[in-house]
């Protein structure tokens, strides 16, 4: 970039940098850092829209909190860049997202600036609490901002940490960035709601000033100021509005709407507020993909688009005919579904992440978008498998884990048949730890009445969703990977797979090489290249179900096998290659054991191709340890 073009932009290193502008300096400083993040994510693809969507209130939180001794907390992270632009991280900002480079999310790790890790979503108020509460206890004079957007307020943590918000004595400042989107557009009364909320600002100012007055004069106190506020509260669902704010009845102050893209006004209401020592809520309303006309037209896609042409907006178009393991979900599920009239779709706020909008166009009365909530997501498809249908509820592997109370409670102890669909399931790439989709095996085979199967290719992914709807089985977990499959030829007529069965890849005798999911076919890879180089003799076999295992195929191996290495994409303590040692030790069998899979760590952010090579789960680095293994 050209001083020319960032004359401003060039000489912010830090936060502290802003406060040294002029107030009417910061809309030419707004305009650079926009077009600069429009530029960097042209070539280098990442989360564009909503990071457009927060340029003017990033800035003005800067200019008026001191940060990072001031906590600012961003929930979901996508909301981010220009945050991650402003704190240090400028001439970094090329490496976002790559392998070795800058996380995509605010992590702590990575910058006192971020004062909390989030690449998941509603964290914001429950942490933010947090830590005005500790800054309450130490003594600390310590401001902590909390900016839930894009459609994280409809998760149900963030109701719990509002609950709490307003019974607990802090100084939590909550800023809803309402830009009525997630990565699609938000479900529920609740963003309906938001909508509706009104407040005068004349009424603002009054009960703000008569506090202040009764506050110096020591006429109120801390409890006064509650019924106070209380008092307020009920003469402004009275009198000012025919519509009850939820926020006020929580008795937490509420200012808004304002428009979140007017930096200086931004400002002057965030300088007014800092001084407030309740909680309070600034409610404002934002463009996702503002300041770029073709992000503003289509918040879908350009939510994040890949690489694109920043003059022309033309997206980089990559064709190829073999389709992502999503699209295949999508498609089957529609098919099914019209045969099947039982089947329902549901999905947290990744409609068309999970491709399940190909049957939503088609059937919209038949699927479900929940929002961010993916506990209820599970128990409402609970309720539905208890009255006699059939959902199919699509949530991408990590998320799970935060329904997974609701997967044992609501549906493995019923034993009701609920298809778990976990897309983006192993190494997920540039999202890093928060997004991996690598404890899935393991926090699940240990669950009473679960059916966990992991298809190698499309055909098995047709074939596991056709045998789940075939008959009542009770609760069946399907798990595949992000990206792209193995061959164009993937529109197969589904058949049924009785669960608990493998299949022998290829015979061999000197070890046995068993793999789930996909990982058959990187094994195989390795195995062909390992036997043209050497006299090895080595047998392949995909277990295809973790839970329940294919006994008469490992009893087939025990008996017959010295040495037999399980491969997995996913974590080794309590996976799949444990589910086979323990096998093996129940029946007596005592072959030399070898696992591989990924270690007791988190895996940061790269491509899916660096992170399985680094993990050595790529296919050079399974036949070095096949190769190693047999010495």
């Amino acid at each position: 970039m050209t001083d020319k073009e960032y004359a401003i932009l060039n000489k912010i290193n830090s936060p502290s940098d802003i406060k040294r502008l002029n107030i009417r300096e910061l809309p030419k400083l707004c305009d650079e850092l926009r077009r600069f993040i429009i530029e960097q994510l042209a070539n280098n693809p990442g989360h564009l829209g909503a990071s457009l969507g927060v340029v003017e209130l990033t800035v003005a939180l800067h200019y008026v909190f001191d940060t990072p001794y001031d906590r600012l907390i961003w929930d979901v992270g996508h909301q981010a860049y220009a945050h991650k632009i402003l704190t240090g991280r400028r001439d970094k900002f090329h490496t976002n997202r790559k392998f070795g480079g800058i996380s995509g999310f605010p992590t702590p790790k990575e910058s006192e600036y971020d004062a909390f890790g989030v690449g998941h979503a509603s964290t914001s108020i429950s942490a933010g609490l947090g830590m005005s509460v500790a800054a309450s206890l130490s003594g600390e004079n310590r401001c902590v901002v909390a900016v839930i957007g894009d459609g994280a307020l409809t998760g149900g943590l963030a109701f719990e940490g509002l609950n709490n918000t307003s019974i607990i004595d802090n100084n939590l400042l909550i800023i809803v960035n309402d830009n009525d989107m997630a990565i699609d557009p938000i479900k529920g009364g609740w963003n309906d709601a938001l909508g509706k909320l009104h407040t005068s600002k004349t009424y603002n100012r009054v009960r703000y000033r008569l506090y202040r007055i009764l506050n110096r004069y020591g006429i109120i106190t801390k409890n006064g100021a509650k019924k106070l506020t209380r008092f307020f509260n009920k003469i402004k669902i009275s009198k000012t509005s025919h519509y009850n704010n939820i926020f006020e009845g929580l008795s937490i102050r509420y200012f808004g709407t304002y428009d979140g893209h007017n930096v200086i006004k931004l400002v002057e209401i965030l300088s007014e507020l800092k001084s407030h020592k309740r909680p309070r809520i600034l409610h404002i309303i934002t463009q996702k993909g503002k300041g770029y006309k073709p992000a503003e037209k289509d918040v879908i896609v350009w939510h994040a688009p890949g690489r694109f042409n920043p003059d022309t907006g033309e997206r980089s178009n990559e064709q190829s005919q073999i389709p992502l393991f999503q699209d295949v979900f999508g498609t089957t599920l529609l098919e099914l579904a019209r045969s099947n009239p039982k089947i329902v779709g549901i999905t947290p706020a990744m409609l068309s992440g999970s491709s399940m909008s190909i049957m939503q166009k088609a059937m919209p009365d038949r699927v479900f978008d929940v929002g961010i909530a993916e506990g209820h997501a599970v128990t409402f498809s609970a309720g539905m498998a208890k009255d006699g249908l059939m959902p199919f509820c699509n949530i991408y592997s990590s998320f799970m884990q935060r329904g997974y109370d609701n997967v044992i409670h609501d549906v493995a102890l019923q034993n009701l048949n609920v298809t778990f669909c976990l897309d983006r399931a192993g190494i997920v790439g540039a999202d890093g730890a928060t997004h991996q989709g690598i404890f899935d095996l393991a926090y699940m085979r240990c669950i009473p009445n679960l059916t966990i199967a992991a298809p190698r290719n499309e055909h098995e992914l047709r074939n596991l969703m056709f045998t789940a709807q075939s008959r009542e089985m009770g609760p069946f977990v399907i798990r595949y990977p992000r990206g792209k499959g193995t061959t164009p030829e993937w529109h197969n007529t589904p058949v049924a797979i009785e669960p608990g069965t493998g299949e022998k890849l290829k015979d061999g005798t000197d070890v046995a090489v068993l793999t789930i999911g996909t990982m058959a076919n990187t094994a195989l890879k390795a195995i062909e290249a390992l036997e043209s180089d050497s006299d090895l003799s080595i047998a392949l076999y995909d277990m295809r179900f973790v839970k329940p295992l294919d006994e008469k195929l490992l009893h087939e191996i025990g008996g017959r096998y010295r040495k037999v290495l399980t491969i997995e994409d996913g974590v080794v303590q309590g996976g799949f290659g444990s589910a086979v040692l323990e096998f093996f030790a129940d029946n007596g069998y005592s072959p030399q054991v070898g696992r591989l899979g990924i270690g007791d760590t988190f895996v940061e952010h790269g491509t899916p191709e660096e992170l399985y090579k680094m993990l050595g789960l790529d296919a050079n680095g399974i036949r070095r340890s096949i190769e190693e293994f047999c010495r």
